[in-house]
């Protein structure tokens, strides 16, 4: 007899959408399986935020690997997570970031299809694609990446009917969102200068303007996007702009430190080859078809973030599952 439990299958499941979605997919019921690059050690570093997740070693660009976890794991559903992730480091690793955001996602809906059409079972299919690729770096190895992925949905979809669909995600941030992005940067800073063990700050650009959400709604989105009739494209995101700057007086603000001008400096060495001056989705879409809006503000969000980064360097702790509520 099958059973009534459905089986989602999670590539990038360590990274911080992997891990918010995994969490709220098993509050669902889901019996959840992530993936995570073979020897990283991500899987074991994010533990503790994944109670009840199976890991699988798993490089998205081995085909046959892929095939082989389809097999075992027979999912109900895949979500496509993992990636290339930095627009501003993809101008170095051109030929990586179109193999593993892109090529590799074209290979993936083709053995889902194979996989589908052998067992019978309903497949259904989510793609990360990015906002980047709407912006003026859309020329970015980045977003020429994303593009060719969520062309690839959309051919899975016409001509094979696979329920397949891609979201365009916005900045979407969580206290999980790695120190190497620049809003996780500003709120460690905050912390670590509040705290007295730092006392400066370096950043690029600050007049980028952004669509900042927050990621535990934005995974529940995704969750939704494939529990629809029909598939269906849509953008998340807020609809609110903010400039990096207004996240740094923001994270100042909650750290207790007020003005962050005598902290930091701008450093043209940070600025990005090429960057999109703002960004700013339609949320109205999503709203009609999902139900779904954002309700965290973007002082909310910034203050948590501040909050946790303010834990993690009293107590030394850098993940703990207490750190999400």
């Amino acid at each position: 007899m099958t059973s009534a439990v459905r089986t989602a299958l999670v590539t990038g499941v360590a990274g911080q959408d992997g891990v918010l979605l995994a969490r709220h997919l098993r509050g669902l019921g889901r019996r959840v399986v992530g993936t995570v690059r073979p020897g990283a050690g991500e899987f074991a570093a994010m533990r503790c935020y994944l109670d009840g997740v199976v890991g699988v070693d798993l490089d998205v660009r081995d085909t046959d690997g892929f095939a082989a976890v389809l097999a075992d794991v027979r999912p109900d559903e895949v979500y496509n997570l993992a990636g290339f992730s930095s627009v501003g480091a993809s101008w170095d690793q051109p030929d990586l970031v179109m193999e593993v955001n892109g090529a590799a996602v074209e290979r993936m809906l083709s053995a889902i299809v194979a996989h589908q059409a052998a067992t019978g079972r309903e497949v259904r299919f989510f793609q990360a694609s990015s906002a980047e690729e709407l912006g003026s770096a859309a020329g970015s190895p980045y977003a020429r990446s994303k593009a060719r992925a969520r062309a690839a949905v959309v051919d899975a979809r016409e001509r094979h009917g696979l329920f397949a669909c891609a979201a365009t995600l916005f900045n979407h941030e969580s206290p999980l969102r790695a120190p190497r992005f620049v809003t996780r940067k500003i709120t460690r800073a905050a912390a670590e200068i509040a705290l007295g063990r730092r006392s400066s700050l370096a950043l690029g650009n600050l007049a980028v303007t952004r669509d900042w959400g927050a990621a535990r709604e934005y995974v529940a989105a995704m969750a939704a996007m494939l529990a629809l009739d029909e598939p269906a494209d849509l953008t998340l995101a807020t609809g609110v702009p903010h400039t990096l700057e207004d996240l740094l007086v923001c994270a100042f603000d909650a750290a207790g430190l007020g003005d962050p001008w005598s902290y930091v400096s701008q450093d043209p060495a940070l600025v990005r080859p090429a960057d999109s001056d703002v960004l700013v989705g339609d949320p109205e879409p999503a709203a009609e078809v999902l139900g779904w809006r954002a309700t965290v503000s973007f002082q909310e969000l910034v203050a948590e973030m501040v909050a946790v980064d303010l834990r993690r360097v009293e107590s030394g702790v850098e993940e703990d599952a207490a750190y999400l509520g």
